[in-house]
């Protein structure tokens, strides 16, 4: 149990926005911390929830996943068709890549990882998915008689 105020809560987001850092100091100002932290964290580990990152040149984006799928079931977050043309998963941990300092220094050290289909998702894994979806739609077809 968490016991927090949904008034006093709300009070801060409208005073300082969404902002963690200058929500908590608000709150502190308020005299007492926000609980928003930790209901979240709580929230996610009774639900057994992790991140996996993908990553390009134009931006990073984090995926929501149960705790315990597969690679190809986290591919599928993405597009279906990656989980259906999945091929492997190249993948590196962020603590490595933030200990290490940049993707070539990750692979350098031998941390840079290519795992398939029953390879379990890590929180904070970084993935590059490759798959190829002409030949898994050719198999569906096949499977459908067509």
């Amino acid at each position: 149990m968490i016991p927090y105020s949904a008034d006093f809560e709300g009070q801060i987001v409208d005073a300082v926005g969404t902002d963690k850092d200058a929500r908590e100091a608000h709150a502190i100002e308020m005299g007492r911390p926000s609980m928003i932290s930790k209901i979240t964290n709580v929230g996610y580990r009774a639900l057994r929830l992790i991140h996996f990152f993908t990553a390009g040149k134009d931006e990073v984006k984090c995926w929501t996943i149960r705790d315990g799928w597969k690679a190809p079931q986290a591919a599928g977050t993405i597009h279906g068709d990656f989980e259906r043309g999945f091929i492997c998963a190249e993948i590196m941990k962020y603590t490595d890549l933030a200990e290490a300092g940049n993707e070539q220094d990750v692979k350098a050290n031998g941390l840079y990882k290519q795992e398939g289909k029953n390879y379990e998702m890590k929180d904070g894994d970084i993935v590059n998915f490759k798959f190829n979806v002409t030949a898994a739609k050719k198999k569906v077809d096949k499977a459908e008689g067509k």
